[in-house]
């Protein structure tokens, strides 16, 4: 049985009981700042928990693709993933326990097969405010299930609500009891290192949780009491990846067909095979990971420094390190983007997946994102290696410096037995935003973030942009601010109208060709009306001292008829006012190393308006 089966059956299952088949919702929410992602089937169906009317009815059903950033950690074991389908069903204030219990139950028994005697459950043991839940227990026995099987937790274990137990919940959150459902792997012994005894929420992987049903019937009241709702829910939530591995009575959901495909992509491009590797937790890393960022990809999430950005950098450059640490090479770029495409071969025509649509910039977004992390993984590891000891202000400069996420060098670190004071990081990465603050608001000479090699890149074809924008658009344009990081240049230029497609390109030609041309770099000490006569490009109005520096590119450039309307810059093809720093020759902004040196270009990604007479490019180096 295939996991499309299940989810099939179980959809039919329960439209045979009454549902009705809810769209999943998108795994970015709209217009809810609250949460980066949506975690679960329940979390778009608060409102309707809450009491309002579901166009649907009061019984849905659903397959919710779903996406938990806090689990990133977890990854690497049998079942722990950041991206699932999460299978559902809901009662909106209509059937309750008596009718949930025996329903997963009779899919698990009769639709899907399953052993009873592998099966084991879970209630809520009670406490001060609720009593234990002998109505599940009750009906747990009628369905059959031996009292050996039936175990009781605490309200960490057996109790939801948003906001957790019931001593957390705020005066009006509604939640209340649950009731799990577990799956027993005869063939796995128990490891004593999660205690003496075994038990269905032990940590050993003996036991894998298939299906959790939380029945919503307290609120809670101002004065701390539980009171109970007159119409209560039911909110079911089961992992289609870990049904699947029941259904197969197989231990690890990373040889599930839902990863099949990506697991021996993965084995290609690292030269080990799954079942050879002493542990499968890089391989499991480096599957769950790459198929959660394309999924974040083809919902419009692209990698930064915030947000959802982050989480999807984060997944790729801890995919790009485990695939370097398992033989993948200082490239892991050609192994990452197969894996990808194995992603889109699975899920083609399921969960909003084209792989012919989309196939194209997964790719790009892939490329573009490995490519920055790939320049300095090799020198970034090789700097780990030196470090006896490591800080908190030591992890900082490894991001700055060489892109490593915080929590990528506390994996490196953890496994040479050390630990990070992440308090000490935090401090250092709340000077870094403070500077970044003063440098937008132009304080930070020239907008740079600081003068490392990729930033002088940056900053030197700031001054290609400046010209070639001038070249295309016409003298009047005039650069009216910058901000450069490792990542990426922004320039901000004076102009009336949206650029077209035609003049973006033919201003990336421009840079590109004056890169190809390697033309040399040079640093002048002039006076003021010295520059003014060189034509050089600034401020004029501003009080200067005695002596400017200004920069010119191209030393005995000639000039074409076309560009010599504005500018006689003894030989320059650019000349302006400026601190530097800047590169020797331009050819070497178009360098990326990779082991060999490959050949980069520059990018306008986006163009935009940010004020009237005011427009916003955003460039980067990538390959060709």
């Amino acid at each position: 049985m295939t996991s499309k089966d299940i989810r099939d059956k179980y959809i039919k299952f329960f439209v045979d009981k009454g549902h009705k088949e809810i769209a999943p919702a998108k795994l970015v929410p709209e217009n809810d700042s609250s949460t980066l992602f949506t975690s679960s089937g329940m979390q778009p169906l608060v409102a309707y928990l809450l009491g309002e009317n579901h166009p649907a009815g009061k019984r849905l059903v659903d397959s919710q693709p779903s996406f938990r950033a806090e689990d990133i950690e977890e990854v690497g074991d049998n079942r722990h993933t950041t991206f699932f389908e999460m299978l559902g069903n809901w009662s909106l204030g209509d059937y309750f326990k008596k009718d949930q219990l025996p329903w997963f139950w009779e899919f698990l028994t009769q639709e899907l097969g399953l052993p009873k005697e592998q099966l084991y459950v879970s209630i809520f043991e009670g406490n001060d405010s609720v009593p234990k839940d002998m109505e599940s227990y009750e009906i747990w026995k009628s369905l059959g299930v031996a009292e050996d099987h039936i175990y009781a937790y605490g309200v960490e274990k057996n109790w939801w609500s948003r906001s957790g137990p019931p001593s957390k919940m705020p005066a009006g959150e509604i939640g209340g009891p649950d009731s799990e459902v577990f799956y027993k792997f005869t063939q796995i012994g128990h490891d004593l290192q999660y205690g003496d005894k075994c038990h269905p929420n032990c940590n050993c992987g003996k036991f894998l949780e298939i299906g959790n049903s939380v029945f919503i019937q307290y609120q809670k009241q101002a004065d701390g009491s539980l009171k109970e709702l007159p119409n209560k829910n039911v909110d079911f939530g089961g992992g289609l990846e870990r049904l699947t591995a029941v259904i197969l009575n197989e231990p690890d959901i990373f040889r599930i067909d839902l990863f099949s495909e990506i697991i021996s992509t993965v084995e290609e491009h690292t030269g080990k095979r799954y079942t050879e590797v002493q542990s499968q937790s890089p391989m499991q890393v480096i599957a769950d990971h790459i198929k959660a960022a394309v999924f974040l990809i083809i919902n419009d999430v692209r990698p930064s420094n915030k947000l959802q950005g982050y989480i999807l950098r984060r997944l790729l450059r801890r995919s790009a390190l485990k695939i370097h640490q398992l033989g993948g090479g200082l490239t892991p770029l050609p192994g990452i983007r197969a894996i990808a495409e194995s992603v889109l071969i699975i899920y083609d025509g399921l969960l909003g997946i084209d792989r012919g649509r989309q196939r194209g910039i997964v790719g790009e977004v892939v490329t573009n994102e490995i490519n920055k992390f790939g320049d300095s993984l090799d020198r970034g590891l090789k700097h780990v290696e030196k470090i006896k000891t490591i800080d908190g202000k030591i992890t900082f400069d490894l991001y700055q410096t060489f892109g490593f996420p915080y929590e990528v060098t506390e994996e490196l670190f953890r496994q040479k037995g050390q630990q990070i004071n992440k308090e000490q990081f935090k401090t250092e990465f709340e000077k870094h935003r403070e500077l970044s603050r003063t440098a937008s608001s132009g304080m930070f000479k020239g907008g740079l973030a600081d003068h490392s090699e990729i930033v002088t890149k940056y900053h030197t074809a700031t001054h290609l942009l400046h010209q070639a924008l001038r070249d295309v658009l016409g003298p009047q344009v005039f650069q009216k601010g910058s901000n450069i990081t490792s990542e990426r240049l922004r320039f901000d230029f004076s102009y009336d109208q949206k650029m077209t497609d035609e003049e973006i390109k033919k201003t990336e030609d421009i840079i590109n060709q004056r890169i190809k041309e390697d033309l040399k770099v040079d640093k002048k000490i002039v006076a003021p009306e010295a520059a003014k006569k060189m034509n050089a490009i600034g401020l004029f109005d501003e009080k200067y001292g005695t002596e400017v520096s200004i920069y010119g590119v191209g030393p005995n450039y000639v000039l074409d008829s076309q560009a010599k309307d504005q500018r006689e810059r003894a030989g320059y093809y650019s000349l302006e006012f400026c601190g530097g720093p800047h590169v020797e020759h331009t050819g070497v902004i178009g360098k990326i190393n990779r082991g060999t040196i490959l050949q980069g270009k520059i990018k306008i990604t986006k163009e935009e308006a940010i004020s009237a007479g005011i427009r916003r490019i955003r460039a980067q180096i990538v390959l060709k």
